[in-house]
């Protein structure tokens, strides 16, 4: 799979982990994130959590491709709620309109 750079990207991590990212910048054997977030159950289904609790969620990050088993585009849903998450902008529902 190509990774686009200022795309959006689900990653299944060797530990099992699953991370939702921004790509920023691709190197050899490193992937630029931002934002990582971690998918955890809830009562409502799946939540986001800081993936770094530790750091200033602000910086890039760097994730290394060793360390990724598996890598797609995110759900055009869980992608929605991930920009509202990490930017605080609300997604506008996609409607049709029908003139």
């Amino acid at each position: 799979m190509n990774l686009s750079i200022n795309e959006v990207y689900s990653f299944k991590l060797n530990s099992g982990e699953e991370m939702v990212a921004k790509v920023v910048n691709l190197n050899d054997n490193i992937i630029e994130i931002t934002e990582p977030v971690s998918i955890a159950p809830n009562q409502n289904g799946i939540g986001m959590i800081p993936s770094m609790f530790t750091t200033d969620m602000e910086g890039k990050f760097r994730l290394n491709t060793n360390s990724i088993a598996v890598v797609g585009d995110t759900n055009e849903q869980v992608k929605v709620k991930y920009i509202e998450a990490t930017t605080g902008i609300k997604v506008p529902e996609k409607k049709i309109v029908l003139g």
